[in-house]
């Protein structure tokens, strides 16, 4: 069974990130599964970023522990930690123009593969994330010639090949229009049905609440409420969190007035 086909429980306790002598985040404890959507939500200097990049150890102030099935984060080289986690940064940038099926193809590097020199998994894995992404007909197009919302598409399929079971994206659907923010959250419900989990840095609440499976919340570098949208979405913690009076409707959330 390869890595892809397993399921994955990664677990989170009281981790804290300092930088520059600020604590950035503080104690914070999550666990995530394969099967599972988790959306971070927090306003701007939360910590959303930072939490994220602690979990990856990609920032090295942190402190606490993160495990996956049961063992720590840290003992897995690059590679394998490639091969289990896929991460979207908010920052995507090329840097040149190249054809999108060789984008999509950086994301078997894990793999030890390399655009052009694919093997037949390989290349199974990057034309099913081509596919997934409805970007088949677009495989063999420059990236420079396509729009906001088709790149969005590229990066996702990249991390969609290589095939990890647990999925980190920093607000993905930033700077898109409505509709392709749904599409892209739709491509990662989808990718999560098929058995991987995913862990997803939102600003839009009513798109949080209409994916995911649970909503994580935070203010001032700590965890302040996690569960079901259900549970912890209300217009008492759309005060809490970003000092705002909401109206609250199933998944819609309308702003009314910003609390003084």
């Amino acid at each position: 069974m390869t890595d892809s086909e397993q399921k994955f429980e990664l677990t989170v306790e009281k981790l804290c990130i300092r930088a520059g002598g600020s604590l950035l985040v503080e104690n914070a404890s999550l666990d995530l599964r394969s099967g599972e959507l988790a959306v971070l939500l927090g306003p701007n200097g939360a910590g959303k970023t930072s939490l994220l990049r602690g979990i990856l150890g990609l920032a090295p102030t942190a402190t606490g522990s993160v495990r996956l099935q049961g063992r720590a984060f840290g003992e897995f080289n690059p590679q394998q930690r490639a091969r289990r986690l896929s991460y979207l940064p908010q920052r995507r940038p090329l840097a040149w123009p190249s054809p999108v099926r060789d984008v999509v193809s950086l994301g078997r590097y894990a793999w030890g593969c390399a655009p052009g020199r694919l093997g037949a998994e390989d290349l199974g894995a990057v034309n099913a994330a081509l596919a997934a992404c409805d970007l088949l007909a677009m495989a063999e197009r420059s990236t420079d010639t396509l729009s906001g919302g088709e790149l969005a598409r590229v990066h996702c399929a990249r991390a969609f090949a290589t095939e990890a079971p647990l999925l980190f994206a920093d607000e993905p659907v930033a700077s898109l229009d409505p509709r392709h923010r749904f599409r892209i959250m739709q491509l990662i419900r989808d990718h999560v049905s098929t058995g991987a989990g995913a862990l997803v840095v939102l600003h839009d609440v009513s798109l949080a609440a209409r994916f995911a499976d649970r909503l994580i919340w935070m203010k001032e570098g700590r965890i302040t409420a996690d569960g079901p949208p259900t549970q912890t979405l209300t217009e008492s913690r759309m005060a809490e969190i970003y000092q705002v009076q909401a109206d609250i409707n199933g998944n819609h959330v309308e702003i009314t007035n910003p609390l003084p």
